[in-house]
């Protein structure tokens, strides 16, 4: 018999010790799913079938601990890139075993956006904190601040901040603003989502110099508002006709724009209240922090999963939900159908179409890694 690693034995020690203490398996031995004694779980549909691997991250939750993985890239080294919202480490590079490569980061309680620009031969993150963050040491409760996005190098040195909308005219003053998301398109310029603040798309320069804002809530045509922008993505997967992919997540609904943020299209996702796209290949990827118990209802806690689009976006799987089904042309409701999952906050995908989901109120959960089958 193959003995495990010596962190990931006592890592699957501590797990079983809890189900004895507490009479509760952890989240992902919980049900059944598939699997049995001896089996392995796989999750998705068609094409895209993923082996379930719960620990990928052995970390010390001593030394290197998470309160919510809100997002992961992966840089131009095929390392992997990780924000938390713990402050003794906000941000964690580790490469695609697992290993600890560096922490480093302690200002951002609200980390919630990481985003890679690669510019020439070095690559930059943009690093977005909301402003919401948990004050578990004084008062117990959620607390907000001013949200800010900032620009860094790879270890953690801010190259560039940007200040509240009313500073370079887009906000009146007062005007919520809690960004969640940045995506950068081609030619350097990059826009912010307010998704937790006034929920519009707002676009600079490269140098951060602002152009225009879209989205909000007024537009004559009620298609083009966002409701939660929560996530925003640069598709260039037809190179010619480069264009924004903008969470709407109140709305359980991507929303396509131009470039220049006219409105294109809304992309339905009846159930699944998504987070930010993310493009790999010819395939989109988000993870569904809620969805609806039996794709009816209010939206459940505890129900995320992971959903995959096509090329023509449509939903071609559903790791952790149930097969998409399409009639007439349209979607039905899709929503998790096993407790493999909280909350799914985000999808990084490696060079070998793993993927590696980010959790937010998952009861300090390390990111799972589901490797293609």
């Amino acid at each position: 018999m193959t003995s495990l690693p010596r962190r990931q034995f006592l890592q699957k020690s501590s797990l079983l010790a809890g189900v004895l203490a507490t009479g509760q398996a952890p989240q992902f031995l919980r049900g059944d799913h598939g699997r049995r004694a001896g089996e392995e779980l796989v999750l998705g549909h068609g094409d895209h079938l993923y082996r379930f691997n719960p620990y990928w991250a052995a970390l010390d939750p001593v030394e290197t601990p998470v309160a919510n993985c809100h997002e992961m890239v992966m840089d131009s080294q095929g390392r992997l890139v990780w924000l938390t919202d713990e402050t003794k480490n906000n941000v964690i590079i580790q490469d695609r075993s697992g290993k600890l490569i560096q922490t480093w980061g302690h200002s951002w309680p609200g980390g919630h956006g990481l985003t890679l620009s690669p510019e020439g031969d070095e690559d930059f993150l943009f690093i977005v904190d909301c402003g919401w963050f948990f004050d578990a040491d004084i008062t117990g409760k959620f607390q907000r601040q001013q949200g800010t996005v900032m620009k860094t190098t790879m270890d953690g040195r801010i190259i560039m901040s940007l200040g509240h909308p009313s500073t370079f005219g887009a906000y009146e003053p007062g005007m919520n603003y809690q960004p969640t998301e940045v995506a950068v398109a081609p030619n350097g310029d990059f826009y912010v989502a307010d998704g937790y603040g006034s929920d519009y798309i707002l676009q600079f320069t490269a140098r951060g110099e602002f152009i225009r804002k879209f989205g909000g809530h007024d537009n004559e045509n009620p298609a083009h508002n966002l409701k939660n922008a929560h996530g925003v993505a640069v598709d260039t997967r037809n190179p010619d006709r480069p264009v924004l992919i903008c969470t709407s997540r109140n709305e359980t609904c991507f929303k396509v724009f131009t470039m220049e943020g006219e409105y294109i299209e809304t992309i339905e996702l009846p159930g699944a209240y998504i987070c930010r796209p993310v493009i790999h290949g010819s395939n989109l990827y988000a993870g569904v922090c809620w969805s609806r118990e039996n794709g009816t209802g209010d939206r459940k806690p505890d129900t995320g999963f992971v959903t995959i689009l096509d090329a023509d976006n449509r939903v071609v799987s559903n790791p952790g939900g149930v097969a998409p089904v399409y009639e007439d042309g349209e979607l039905q409701p899709i929503y998790q159908n096993s407790n493999v999952f909280h909350h799914c906050h985000d999808v990084c995908v490696d060079n070998d179409e793993n993927l590696y989901v980010c959790q937010w109120n998952a009861g300090k959960a390390y990111p799972y890694k589901l490797e293609r089958v």
